[in-house]
């Protein structure tokens, strides 16, 4: 196609629809099925730990590697998938994670397998989590338009949602039926995952082939923690995401505690975390509409306030429906706020540094949704269910207060349509690799394979191309809030709150 064909054509044409995205559906629909092997493997292996050891103590130790893992290799991982060929990265974790619970899924059943066994299949499941989700969410701006890149992080949160209460639901039957078959289920999932991932184009970073090999490992993560420093909206929005994802692990598990000291059924309990899940999946579906119309600021400050306003609710709710209705209005708002502060991250930041930022914040809010169980378990014991709740609905407020008054945080107003939202010369950095799986180049024309045409392609020998906000520029609103910053069941960085 000819350049004059390519610029009409990009200047008048609006993009294709994500259902007809041909990459991105690719890559949506292998990560859903591997988030609904991650979330029943989740829940088994507890389970597993328990049947071989009957030691309580012993499960939680394999569920911690798995989340230590994950945090700990957060930031490293992230300087490496911005020298790295990022869906290289991809399908060398899905080898490894199915490798590895095959393994697990032959020494169950051998009846060889021990705790030492299920501690290093969680250690490498961990290791593979904090490259791939990472990688993955780098290369979203590399599939999808700018302009659709909010609905795309929307649906993401959504598949999120789905794979976690498919996962955990057939878990446990699985598990009843064989021990080895929710293990089983996974390693399929990262099978059919790969084969999905062979097919998704996506171009190789500038980083492979610029000046990445002759500067210092630990010299690259200092810069992409200066990029986080250097940037006030990203620290603010850091600082509420931290409070908030906190304070909601606590009211969760406290609610979810307290029903069942107040003797509510099993089954209401249930039906209680089922309805918490139902909201955040209703929310991904409301969120590329309600962020249209709020903004990023707004967007954001709706959870912070439905949180404090809901959680004292709490106190007075009787049964699994009520608390249930409580949980899933929490839920509601929290993808809306995730999809206008990941849309504004992965827009505004350049693409050689979005692994990195990725892995410090996956870190931190990691470490917040680690901790808040752990909080909401010594405030019950300490305290009772009851004050607990108090306690955490007015720390909620005062972090919506802070939310509100914050000055940073009044500029975060534009909707996804601005076009002054979508940092193209500074988000994309990426260059030309070849054709073929992994390689080819995503800022041209892909008529024929039913994807985008992006204008871009006529700017791709602009010296300003990739440029790093801070050299001649001031550095642009980048958000933090992800999947597990704001209150959402965690798909990674430690197990959903109440999960095992």
């Amino acid at each position: 196609m000819s350049d004059d064909r390519k610029t009409a054509r990009g200047a008048g044409a609006p993009p294709r629809p994500l259902w007809r995205n041909r990459d991105y559906n690719l890559l949506w629909t292998g990560r859903a099925f591997t988030e609904a092997g991650f979330n029943a493997s989740l829940l088994a292996f507890p389970l597993l730990v328990l049947a071989v050891t009957g030691s309580p103590a012993q499960a939680g130790l394999v569920a911690g590697v798995n989340s230590a893992a994950q945090l700990i290799a957060g930031v490293p991982a992230g300087t490496l998938l911005d020298r790295w060929n990022r869906k290289t990265v991809m399908l060398c974790c899905e080898v490894a994670r199915a490798v590895s619970l095959a393994l697990l899924v032959w020494l169950i059943w051998q009846g060889t397998v021990g705790l030492w066994h299920m501690a290093a299949v969680a250690a490498v499941l961990g290791l593979c989590a904090a490259l791939y989700d990472p990688a993955e969410e780098a290369s979203l701006p590399h599939v999808v338009p700018g302009k659709q890149l909010a609905t795309a992080v929307a649906m993401n949160h959504a598949r999120s949602n789905v794979g976690q209460l498919l996962g955990m639901s057939l878990s446990g039957v699985f598990f009843g039926i064989k021990h080895l078959l929710p293990f089983a289920a996974n390693a399929v999932a990262h099978v059919v995952s790969f084969f999905l991932l062979l097919f998704v184009r996506l171009p190789k970073p500038a980083r492979e082939q610029a000046e990445g090999a002759t500067r210092g490992f630990w010299k690259e993560t200092a810069e992409g923690l200066r990029w986080v420093w250097a940037n006030p909206l990203i620290r603010v929005t850091a600082l509420c995401a931290v409070g908030l994802n906190f304070l909601f692990q606590v009211i969760y598990l406290v609610i979810i505690m307290g029903a069942q000291q107040d003797r509510v059924p099993p089954g209401q309990i249930g039906m209680t975390a089922a309805m918490f899940g139902a909201g955040g999946i209703l929310g991904a579906l409301a969120a590329p509409r309600l962020y249209g119309r709020l903004g990023g600021r707004l967007s954001v400050l709706m959870v912070f306030w439905a949180m404090a306003l809901l959680a004292p609710l709490s106190l007075i709710a009787h049964g699994g429906l009520q608390l249930g209705l409580l949980l899933a209005g929490m839920a509601l708002f929290a993808p809306t706020a995730n999809t206008a502060v990941s849309t504004y991250q992965l827009l505004a930041t350049p693409d050689r540094l979005r692994g990195r930022l990725s892995g410090i914040i996956g870190l931190v809010a990691g470490v917040s949704a680690a901790l808040g169980p752990m909080a909401g378990g010594l405030a019950m014991e300490w305290a009772g269910a009851r004050w607990a709740i108090v306690g955490a609905a007015v720390g909620t407020a005062v972090v919506a207060v802070f939310a509100t008054l914050s000055g940073t945080l009044r500029g975060f107003t534009p909707g996804p349509d601005d076009p002054a939202d979508t940092p193209l010369d500074e988000a994309d950095s990426a260059v030309p690799g070849g054709d073929g799986p992994g390689n080819r180049d995503d800022s041209v024309d892909r008529d024929e394979s039913g994807n985008r045409d992006d204008p871009r392609s006529e700017n791709r020998d602009d010296p300003r191309n990739g440029e790093e906000p801070g050299n001649g520029a001031e550095p642009r609103n980048g958000a933090v809030l992800g999947e597990e910053h704001l209150p959402h069941m965690p798909e990674r960085a430690g197990a959903p709150p109440g999960g095992a």
